[in-house]
């Protein structure tokens, strides 16, 4: 008798410790969590206020092409948002994006402190680049 139970005690088991598992899947979870804001930030500007048309909700997301006040240029494409060093760097960026997807969209986002020369260098920059319309971003009206 006493064989029998040392034969069922010795036996292997034949399941899966799924405990490792978990431990990896909540360090993963944690570093998603922690990685998201990171990746989701853009580029703060003080936008000009004026009257205008929103854009359609069918429309695709467009490219954003940034001046800040401090007359740093940054490309923004859903939601990664990279800098750019020069003008020609970010017209052959935008142009390399629209030669992917040409009825994209393009925007010019400007601080309300650039000077206007560096928004029209952008827009024109742009459009050497082969942009064909260019919309501008505002901020609306507040009526108080």
């Amino acid at each position: 008798m006493q064989t029998a139970r040392t034969r069922s005690k010795s036996r292997a088991k034949a399941e899966i410790n799924v405990v490792p598992y978990i431990d990896v899947m909540l360090v993963l979870l944690v570093i998603f969590i922690a990685t998201a804001p990171v990746v989701m930030q853009g580029v703060t500007v003080d936008l000009p206020q004026a009257q205008s048309e929103t854009m359609n909700e069918n429309q695709q997301t467009p490219i954003i092409a940034t001046v800040d006040k401090a007359g740093q240029f940054y490309v923004s494409i859903d939601t990664t948002s990279e800098k750019m060093g020069s003008l020609d760097e970010l017209t052959a960026y935008v142009s390399a994006q629209l030669q992917k997807d040409p009825s994209r969209p393009v925007v010019v986002q400007g601080d309300a402190q650039v000077a206007y020369d560096n928004v029209i260098q952008l827009m024109n920059a742009l459009k050497n680049g082969g942009v064909k319309s260019v919309g501008l971003v505002t901020e609306p009206i507040n009526s108080n």
